[in-house]
């Protein structure tokens, strides 16, 4: 194994160490190099196949890192994601190229959380128009919704849906939840009900989705799942943007059975213009923000660092994916 002195290392998330300097020193201390994503966005496939044939460790963004980049990276050893996802990794070529890949779950988890609450809020009282109109001299009378004595239903209860519900609990509503792997102590301790998730989506005025973006999962909120959900509800997505069929919840807002939604992510990203979700006054839209704060972009970049060292070492990461 090559020492760790003589590695040369990528970094393509452009937020790396935007807000501690120290990342960066600290890893260009310890290898002979290390080069820098300045596109100012993540990268295709045929750039990483010019910039990853010598490079032995690798800090990865949003890329697309897929088997014809890592075909092309004889000496790659680690892919250490920045982020939880790794939908954009291909991992069976990671496998047969035996490049470890690594994540960093939880590292991102309150900062998402404190979006997903900043959105609810916003769907439920009118801030955003209500500010535009003021700034332009009006001085509209909006009503709002009140979140105490609601019922939110949270799809997904992982490492950021339990960091919603932990929010939840001071603003006097009742929290549901449904996942596949059930934490009952912790449900206990937070006032949350599991239910399956027909009778969470019957019963929710907010359903918040907190699950990976899996084949099991690309699509769920379909047609029948948006129809499930109560009329005049509203729909929150902080987690994946292929999580929804973006057609299906056009029509489930436009026929009014859906009250508003907000979105972080989309199918595409950035979804373009085009998209129709972005021209409904009932849809608040923002770019992908959920993990841009200064905690979570400290805590994903020393996360990944760590990942990323520790196999060029030759020791055991702690949040191995393949």
């Amino acid at each position: 194994m090559k020492p760790l002195a003589e590695c040369k290392v990528l970094v393509t998330p452009t937020s790396y160490a935007s807000q501690d300097e120290g990342l960066r020193t600290t890893l260009e201390e310890k290898v002979r190099e290390v080069v820098y994503n300045t596109s100012g966005k993540p990268l295709t496939s045929d750039a990483l196949k010019e910039l990853l044939p010598d490079i032995d460790g690798y800090i990865a963004g949003l890329d697309q890192i897929d088997a014809a980049a890592l075909n092309a990276a004889p000496n790659l050893k680690v892919v250490a994601r920045y982020g939880v996802g790794y939908n954009n990794v291909d991992l069976e070529a990671a496998k047969q190229n035996e490049v470890v890949v690594t994540n960093t779950p939880g590292a991102n988890a309150k900062s998402v959380a404190e979006l997903t609450m900043a959105l609810v809020l916003a769907l439920l009282r009118p801030v955003l128009p209500a500010a535009r109109e003021t700034k332009q001299g009006n001085w509209p009378r909006y009503k709002g919704v009140s979140l105490e004595g609601k019922t939110v239903g949270l799809v997904g209860l992982g490492a950021i849906g339990k960091e919603v519900a932990r929010k939840l609990v001071g603003f006097d509503c009742q929290i549901l939840a449904y996942d596949l792997y059930k934490d009952e102590d912790f449900a206990a301790a937070h006032g949350v009900t599991y239910v399956e998730l027909p009778e969470l989506l019957a019963r929710s005025t907010i359903v918040s989705l907190h699950v990976p973006g899996i084949p099991e999962t690309v699509g769920m909120v379909n047609d029948d799942f948006l129809n499930q959900m109560q009329s005049g509800s509203w729909l929150v997505n902080t987690a994946r943007g292929e999580l929804i069929d973006e057609a299906a919840l056009v029509r489930a807002l436009e026929t009014g059975h859906l009250r508003g939604a907000a979105l972080d992510c989309f199918q595409n990203e950035p979804p373009g213009a085009e998209n129709p979700l972005l021209h409904m006054e009932q849809v608040i839209a923002t770019p992908h923000m959920g993990a841009h704060s200064d905690s979570a972009t400290n805590a994903m970049g020393w996360m990944a660092l760590e990942e990323c060292l520790a196999v060029l070492q030759g020791r055991e990461p702690k949040y191995r994916v393949v």
